[in-house]
């Protein structure tokens, strides 16, 4: 599986790709700031990410963050294994963290385990494991940024064994409890990192699946042309804020 991954002049291709709609784009606000919705009032921003929601959607295997109501959906496929998804969750990914903070955005999760067979062992899955028990303890967003981070830790350590996924839990407060832990132990969630590995191969029309990280943004995928965004911050954010004032656009512009 190739992971379709572009740099260069795809990294400013956003503007023409979207015609004059991203003309004068700006920043948004900070978080802190709160956002002006388009029905007047000002909504307040989460303070961080522990005040984020998070659920599980009604199909058993989207993870959902953010605000229910954010009409900007940003649905990503991550395998935990991934050193793309590692270097994407470093840079661009901050712009959707920002913006999901912001409530200007709700962020999914469809989480992949297709590394275990390239690198050998079984680290991605009970990695996804663990994160499905994160989410019942309502810690998923800070347990995956602690996961993401300690990637190549991990790996250096024979990969996201079992100790090594409650080594790295103890740095998320409130998470590690006996029902964690057992989750953890004894693959809890094993029903749930079959269906997320089956529910990310029937996405994008590849039998393999697209890749990690594949992004879609309001149900359409990113496309090569403009994927390199992705991967800068300030691309990534510009390419959401224009997406979000100018959703039609989006919606007519096929890669």
């Amino acid at each position: 599986m190739q992971v379709r991954y572009a740099r260069g002049a795809a990294a400013v291709a956003v503007c023409a790709a979207l015609s004059v709609a991203a003309t004068g784009c700006g920043r948004e606000p900070s978080p802190a700031s709160g956002t002006q919705s388009e029905a007047g009032p000002t909504t307040a921003a989460y303070a961080g990410v522990t005040e984020l929601p998070e659920a599980l959607a009604s199909d058993g295997t989207t993870i959902t963050v953010g605000d229910p109501q954010a009409k900007t959906v940003v649905h990503l496929y991550e395998d935990p294994r991934c050193p793309v998804v590692a270097e994407f969750e470093s840079t661009g990914a901050k712009a959707i963290r920002s913006q999901t903070l912001s409530r200007q955005v709700r962020t999914e999760y469809t989480l992949a385990s297709f590394k275990d067979a390239r690198l050998g062992g079984d680290g991605s899955k009970r990695a996804v494991n663990a994160l499905r028990a994160a989410l019942e303890a309502q810690r998923f967003t800070e347990y995956h940024a602690v996961l993401v981070e300690s990637q190549a830790e991990a790996e250096r350590s024979g990969g996201y064994t079992t100790e090594r996924l409650l080594d790295l839990a103890a740095r998320v407060p409130g998470l590690r409890s006996e029902s964690f832990d057992t989750a953890v132990t004894t693959m809890k969630y094993a029903d749930f990192v079959t269906a997320s590995q089956t529910a990310y191969r029937h996405t994008g029309g590849d039998p393999l699946g697209p890749g990690t990280p594949a992004v879609t943004i309001n149900a359409k995928m990113v496309p090569e042309q403009i994927y390199g965004n992705l991967f800068e911050e300030d691309l990534a954010a510009d390419l959401l804020t224009t997406i979000r004032k100018n959703p039609a656009t989006w919606q007519l512009h096929r890669s």
